[in-house]
Order: C-alpha cells, then structure tokens, then sequence
C-alpha cells in the first residue's frame, strides 16, 4: 500500500468585505472607465484587477465580494488595492475595508483511485446517484465542508471558511479512504 500526500490547490477564495459608507457607483464607473456597472442587469459594478487577477464587485450599500483570488491573504490584498484605487480616483473611503472570507474552493489528487460505490456505502453523510452525478458528494461536519470524490482520486472540497479547514478536511477523508481500504494504487 503506497501512501501519498494530497496535492491541494485553492482555486478559489470568495471574500465580503464592508467599508461601511454607501458608494455612488455610477461615480466609480465614470471615474474607472474599465469598471464594469450594468444596473438593469446586475446591482453591483464590477472592479477586476490584474494582479491579483481577482474581480471585485461593488454594492452601492458599500458591501464587496472578491472573487478569483488564490488564498486568504491574496483575497485581502486585493479588497484592499481595489480601495486604495478608489480613493487614489478621488472616491472618498473614511474607513479600510473588514475583510471576511466566506468560501475557500480547492481542487485535490490524492494520487490514486478510489473505489467509488464502495466509497459511497461506507462513508458517512454521503450521497452517490451516478446518473445524476459522477460523484460521491460527502459531507464532513468538523471542518464543515462538502467534498465530492471522484472514481479518479480527484477530490473538489467547497465551503472551508480557512486554508487550515481545507487541508484537515482533506488528510481526514485521506486518511479515512486509506483505513477502509477504498484507496487503489497502480
């Protein structure tokens, strides 16, 4: 039996930020000309950067959501440039930015395969109906994440608040397909 380490990538990281003030985003759109801002379509005008290549959008209530970054710190600093560019713009923010992550999605090889249906009768809080999903779609309670498991030994793991919550969500069920023999190796 070969043992090996996950290989985790964030792919995502979603983040809400507030500044607490409301924001005239028809003012943003005409002084940040690359500024996306639709109100008959959407509320909310749309900030990407490039680096970090992230999308932010902005609520007139002065409510954010970064999208696109690639870890908690990354989604910060990125909420955090997009405000200093608006007040560099000459839009007047009194207070930084409170930054909370509300989802952190990653994308997982466990570097095998793993025995599907017996994966889905044997783990806890799962659901597996192959005509409707290729996946295992698995529920863990403690971090509160939701896991789909592919026959592949590909894993995608949604919902983690932290980076620490993805990776000790990810080496329990590891370790959890190991111990009931669900993991194959070539």
């Amino acid at each position: 039996m070969t043992f090996t380490t996950p290989i985790i990538e964030i792919v995502n990281v979603v983040a809400s930020a507030t500044i607490d003030q409301k924001l005239d985003l028809i003012k943003i759109q005409e002084k940040f000309p690359d500024v996306e801002y639709h109100p008959e379509v959407f509320p909310g005008a749309v900030f990407r950067l490039r680096n970090p290549k992230t999308a932010t959008l902005l609520f007139s209530t002065g409510k954010m959501v970064c999208t696109g970054s690639k870890s908690e710190e990354m989604a910060v600093k990125a909420v955090n440039i997009v405000v200093q560019k608006l007040r560099k713009g000459g839009i007047k923010i009194k207070k930084n930015a409170v930054v909370t992550v509300q989802n952190i999605v990653s994308s997982i090889n466990l570097g095998g395969r793993v025995s599907i249906e017996r994966a889905a009768r044997t783990l806890p809080r799962s659901m597996y109906e192959p005509e409707q999903f290729p996946g295992v779609i698995h529920r863990m309670i403690d971090p509160k994440v939701v896991i789909l498991i592919f026959a592949s030994g590909k894993l995608v793991c949604t919902g983690g608040k932290t980076e620490k919550d993805v990776y000790r969500a990810v080496n329990q069920l590891h370790s959890l397909l190991e111990e009931k023999g669900l993991m194959v190796y070539d």
